[in-house]
């Protein structure tokens, strides 16, 4: 495409400071030109010198022109169409040229019209049309578009005149594509630009001619290829293709919600991602560039601020400047795509096999996308565009009936269905390590790799997969490839006071987490017990989440919202569910959730105090399916009680016994009730002080909850377990203090039950007494005894030299006697409750899961 003449008749270097190119979006309407006009302006002023200006035809006008061929052809309206398309130009010219001015370009659109309905009746009487008239009526809308803009930069006071290409621009056809006549080309412009001095070259992109003057186009991608033609003959310092995007991002973001925007990537990587369907440029457009060695620079006319996507030849540049850190740059797919393999015994070490295999291919015109071969030289296979893959196969038969028929090949196989993935870096080569996390990703997102291929410059890695894997497969290798090293797709069920406050924790704290790069939380799921939202993307960047959760929620489905969360964690990292509430459904929801190959993190206390066959089941999945289930805040809130447990077991201590207040709302009651220092006044009501832990916020709606003795009892539970006891809940020995006459919640409520407790206040006076008659205050403990093999929960009297008698307000005390901890026990002590607390808890398990997952966090 770009031949190295060394007789490049080129126009003085650097005379054009940069060569615009404008995509048909960026001018596709008034309000856009006047955009493009205010983009060029800038340019000059920050930057001087003169400006080649490329543009496209207006958006959708090249599909326009073609369609009025189609319509024509088939001996339909066509004259209705082309006027369509004319009314939009006439209309646009008005708006933005102002009628007077409009009226001397109008007469020039209206003219090419003439010609172009005389073309188009030609093709109506004969039914067809050629390639030659297809590209000389595609070619109108480059032609307007660059009269039209260089008419206004007239209007407003700029030198500006306009090019069409089609007198400069020779070219000849090629095997893969137009090839440009760059000493004639050089010579037409150089000729054109003695006579037109002006500050903004406005020229028609995609269209050309050949030697004999033929009107021609490049080709689809052909407007692009334009902007780096010009560049390279204006001796330009830079390219801008200016488009609607930002820049390239390192894969498509309509496909892959955390795709980023690159600052910087070589020719090669750009040009490998590009023949592999991102939507870069093509491979031509950048050749002139290259030779040239000009960078090329992808930005957002709608977006003017933003720096976009600089590609160069980071070799070649001057001073320091290096492409970005990333050992991976891009991502790409291309779908439609089959796969033919050649096998056969008979192949293991027969010269020229791959070249009549390639040779026949190429007879009937077929292009190789990617080519793989075993070692063995047993099998040969190769991609080509699924359209092609029927027809490759016949030929291979027929070019190989022989040997297939004395069995040296057996089979050519055709595999349609077919998507190729590839993976684009220059660092690649330089880190060891890039392949074993790309097809790990794939692995993890349970998808097939049907062939691989791999160049020894280690530039790109490119897969065969299966097309229904495609989506899933490209997300899957940039999260593990370009994503910090652990990402965790996060469901949380319940907002009320603990889920609320943990969410608004997370929220807050986010920034600081990703400071790091090592750590990505995502939480692409809320749900609670009546609606739900479900989301691709990370819910907590979106704004306050409550906003987002009433937006508009689902009605709750536990299994729709676990397939979401493990459809997304599969892909993008690791899989996380996080259980709020105190719901019995929700926690009997965890073994799928296990099977899933989702981790739990939750402060629900259900699931571990259930039966005991069901608690063995959770601990047995969790092995199964290497996944981590972590219940910390299911004792002690915020308190280390469980991980220290752990610990003691883990490493070798023999845990005796486990005692301790595990209530805060019951903690604080006796702590008023019966204060650990000596008192010798009034005793006090113990109804006056349940009424005044009510009224304080630390009991539950129904304080019967608190003083059944029940919260308590499932801890006790938990800890027995976590001993190796086998216990069931009903086992345990428990001490209600609330009255046989006022447990039935259907017959007495809340209210009544307090009104009513006075007339036990003399039973626990009486209880109190004797208690401070012995220098002894009163806990409502849990007992795990472990060499007996008991549990219990039960109110205990302890001297005010013990450690309980020291407690106030609502914390929570645990006490571990074992065998290394037998003098004195290894204590826990702090808040047990609250909702700051118990979600700090939450957000900590959290963390603590991310490091499981290999985050190294600050």
């Amino acid at each position: 495409v770009c031949r190295r003449n060394s007789d490049f008749a080129m126009a003085e270097k650097n005379v054009f400071s940069t060569c615009h190119k404008f995509g048909g979006t960026s001018v596709a309407s008034a309000t856009c030109y006047k955009k493009v006009a205010e983009i060029i302006q800038q340019d000059k002023n920050e930057k001087g010198g003169r400006l080649g200006v490329v543009v496209s035809a207006m958006s959708k006008v090249t599909d326009h022109l073609i369609k009025c061929l189609n319509l024509a052809r088939d001996n339909q309206d066509y004259a209705s169409c082309l006027e369509e398309c004319i009314a939009r130009h006439r209309s646009t010219a008005r708006e933005l040229l102002g009628d007077k001015v409009a009226e001397s370009f109008i007469p020039v659109v209206e003219k090419d019209t003439k010609d172009v309905l005389d073309i188009l009746r030609a093709v109506q009487l004969t039914k067809l049309y050629s390639e030659r008239i297809l590209e000389l009526v595609s070619g109108f809308g480059e032609v307007w578009s660059a009269q039209l803009l260089a008419a206004y930069l007239r209007l407003i006071g700029l030198s500006s005149t306009w090019l069409d290409a089609r007198n400069v621009l020779v070219v000849e056809d090629g095997e893969s594509g137009p090839i440009i006549k760059w000493t004639e080309s050089a010579a037409r412009i150089k000729e054109f630009l003695k006579h037109n001095v002006v500050d903004y070259l406005v020229i028609t992109g995609y269209v050309a001619c050949t030697a004999e003057g033929i009107p021609c186009t490049l080709k689809r991608n052909g407007s692009d290829f334009s902007g780096s033609i010009f560049g390279s003959l204006l001796n330009s310092a830079s390219i801008i293709i200016w488009t609607d995007v930002d820049g390239v991002f390192s894969a498509d973001p309509r496909k892959v919600p955390e795709a980023v925007m690159l600052d910087e990537m070589s020719y090669n990587e750009a040009a490998e991602l590009a023949y592999f369907g991102a939507k870069v440029l093509h491979p031509h457009t950048m050749a002139p560039a290259i030779y040239k060695n000009i960078p090329i620079y992808i930005r957002n006319t709608f977006n003017s601020t933003c720096k976009g996507t600089k590609i160069f030849d980071p070799k070649l540049s001057e001073g320091s400047h290096t492409v970005d850190d990333f050992t991976v740059k891009g991502f790409s797919t291309m779908d439609g795509v089959a796969l033919v393999n050649v096998e056969g015994t008979g192949m293991i070490g027969v010269p020229g096999i791959a070249q009549r295999v390639f040779g026949a291919v190429r007879e009937v015109g077929i292009s190789v996308i990617m080519i793989a071969q075993s070692s063995s030289e047993h099998s040969i296979c190769f991609a080509v565009l699924e359209d092609s893959g029927a027809k490759a196969k016949q030929i291979l038969e027929k070019a190989f009936f022989r040997e297939m028929q004395f069995g040296l090949i057996q089979t050519v196989d055709l595999i349609t269905d077919c998507s190729i993935l590839t993976v684009v870096g220059d660092a690649m080569a330089r880190v060891p390590g890039v392949a074993a996390k790309f097809f790990g990703a794939l692995g993890r997102a349970r998808v097939n790799v049907v062939a691989i291929a791999q160049g020894s410059s280690e530039r790109n890695i490119t897969t065969v997969i299966q097309r229904k894997d495609s989506a899933r497969a490209l997300r899957a290798a940039h999260s593990r490839l370009l994503l910090p090293d652990c990402v965790l797709a996060v469901g949380v069920i319940g907002t009320g006071v603990v889920g609320g406050e943990f969410l608004d924790q997370l929220q807050e704290q986010l920034p600081v987490l990703r400071q790091g790069r090592t750590l990505e939380v995502k939480v692409v799921g809320i749900a609670d017990w009546q609606q739900m939202i479900l989301s691709e993307r990370d819910i907590l960047s979106n704004g306050p989440w409550r906003a987002s959760f009433n937006e508009k929620p689902l009605p709750i489905d536990l299994t729709a919202f676990a397939e979401h969360v493990t459809s997304i964690g599969n892909v993008i990292g690791h899989s996380v569910i996080v259980d709020c509430t105190a719901n019995q459904k929700v926690a009997d929801s965890y073994a799928d959730w296990l099977s899933r190959r989702i981790s739990i993190i939750t402060p629900n206390k259900k699931a571990f105090s259930s039966s005991i066959d069901s608690y063995r089941e959770l601990s047995r999945l969790r092995r199964k399916f290497h996944v981590h289930v972590l219940n910390e805040c299911t004792v002690g809130a915020a308190l280390p009680v469980i991980g220290t447990l752990r610990d003691l077991v883990l490493n070798g201590d023999k845990v005796h016994r486990i005692e301790g207040v595990l209530s805060g709302t019951l903690s604080y009651i006796f702590n008023v009730f019966s204060p650990g220092a000596p008192s010798s006044g009034p005793l006090p009501k113990f109804s006056d002080i349940v009424r005044e832990a009510k009224a304080k916020g630390y009991t539950e709606p129904d304080a019967r909850d608190d003083l059944s003795g029940t919260d308590v009892a499932r801890k006790v539970c938990i800890l027995a377990r976590e001993c190796g006891l086998t216990v069931e809940l009903s086992d345990l020995n428990v001490l209600s203090l609330v009255p046989d006459e006022f447990r039935d919640a259907s017959k007495v409520t809340a209210d009544q039950f307090l009104a009513g407790l006075d007339k036990y206040d003399a039973e626990m006076a009486k209880q109190l007494t004797e208690a401070r008659d012995q220098g002894e205050v009163l806990r409502y403990v849990g007992v795990v005894d472990v060499q007996n093999r008991k549990a219990s929960v039960e109110l205990r009297r302890y001297p005010l030299s013990h450690p309980l008698a020291t407690l106030a307000d609502a914390d929570n005390m645990i006490a571990f006697t074992t065998a290394r901890y037998c003098t004195r026990p290894l204590v826990i002590r702090g808040p047990g409750a609250g909702a700051a607390v118990t979600a700090g808890g939450v957000f900590a398990d959290l963390l603590k899961l991310a490091i499981c997952y290999g985050a190294i966090l600050p």
